[in-house]
């Protein structure tokens, strides 16, 4: 059977069209992988941690500051997205694209004023585990959880963080859902040259800047530094590169059969990490990615795929599934999902490579030395 992955894609005009990718539709285009990263492992022991200390966590913890750059830029959202279930036996990556995010609020939510008059747009990837109950979970509901959020006209890094501890306290309640799954949790939200990315578990959003990669996310996993110490410190362990030694990542929304009461602190965290960001001419586009990825090539290689493609075609979506069958060439092994944002109607521009001030010479007594060897070979 074929696994299907779609998203809902508002335009920028206002029209709706869903854009969807048949999983297992590749049998021309991917070559033959084998399984050798490490998912979530099946154990029946179910061990739960709990602490009474708090985390708070703020952008500055990613040791990753807003851009001053000043720009007078009002960017055009374009986005494309691909996703592949990969060598997995099931898919449970989830996404969403929404170019037009005032067109979607005025039709589904309460929070009609919140663009005001700039352009507004929003996008998440969803890597789910242990079933993709959660991921589906989150791609309905958490852009609602963070707009009816009673802090989003305040201050919206407080929204973001409310609306995903909202969002994974509400999964835990849900009834039709399986609340032993769990899924890491991207987003970007932008509002004119305003960017606000939140990220709780090991996807990544890197910026493209003029051919350079800048990463704006942390990865959550077991072999972070400052995770393994956030952990220890509420009573969680690390066992062969595991939390707990059951899951390889230490941020997710869902997995409630590793967290202890609601409202406690827990070694797995659904608290995402934030960066924010004003958008200047550099920055040429944004990529979205699952650790299916990111297992297989660095950021910068993402990044100088993506910059060649768009030069050569323009087209976001044509740009995601060059990534995306890059990575099944290179043997990735999980599901694969791939959104990329571009900023601009036009292409990137061809990069400049500045000339050398420093003027090269040679010294006299190279010159002699070299007309010494040459005249002994004579």
């Amino acid at each position: 059977m074929n696994n299907v992955s779609s998203s809902t894609l508002l335009t920028s005009s206002g029209s709706t069209s869903t854009t969807t990718t048949t999983a297992g539709d590749k049998s021309q285009e991917s070559p033959n992988v084998k399984s050798s990263s490490k998912p979530p492992r099946q154990i029946t022991s179910l061990r739960h941690s709990a602490s009474s200390a708090r985390l708070v966590v703020t952008s500055s913890d990613l040791e990753l500051k807003p851009e001053k750059t000043k720009s007078n830029i009002f960017p055009v959202f374009r986005s494309g997205s691909c996703s592949d279930i990969g060598a997995k036996k099931n898919m449970e990556d989830e996404h969403i694209c929404l170019d037009n995010l005032d067109h979607f609020l005025n039709k589904f939510t309460e929070s009609t004023d919140i663009c005001k008059s700039d352009q507004c747009a929003f996008y998440g990837v969803f890597d789910g585990h242990g079933g993709n109950d959660a991921a589906c979970f989150i791609r309905k509901n958490i852009l609602k959880f963070i707009m009816d959020d009673q802090n989003l006209h305040t201050s919206i890094s407080k929204a973001l963080i409310s609306a995903f501890l909202t969002a994974d306290t509400t999964f835990a309640d849900t009834q039709s859902v399986d609340n032993s799954s769990g899924t890491t949790v991207l987003t970007a939200l932008i509002f004119g040259r305003k960017l606000y990315i939140a990220n709780a578990g090991d996807c990544r959003a890197v910026m493209g800047k003029r051919g350079k990669a800048v990463e704006l996310s942390k990865d959550h996993r077991p072999n972070d530094a400052s995770e393994k110490l956030r952990i220890e410190k509420l009573g969680g362990i690390i066992d062969d590169g595991y939390l707990n030694g059951q899951l390889a990542v230490t941020r997710a929304i869902g997995d409630w059969h590793m967290k202890g009461a609601k409202g406690s602190p827990s070694p797995l965290s659904a608290e995402p990490e934030l960066y924010e960001a004003i958008l200047t001419e550099e920055d040429e586009f944004l990529i979205l990615g699952c650790d299916g990825l990111w297992d297989v090539m660095s950021s910068q290689c993402a990044v100088s795929i993506a910059r060649k493609e768009l030069r050569i075609h323009n087209d976001p979506e044509r740009c995601s599934r060059e990534l995306v069958r890059e990575a099944l060439r290179r043997n990735a092994s999980d599901n694969l999902t791939v959104v990329i944002i571009c900023f601009s109607l036009d292409p990137p521009p061809t990069a400049e490579i500045p000339r050398s001030r420093v003027r090269r010479s040679i010294s006299s007594e190279s010159l002699s030395f070299i007309q010494g060897v040459l005249d002994r070979n004579e």
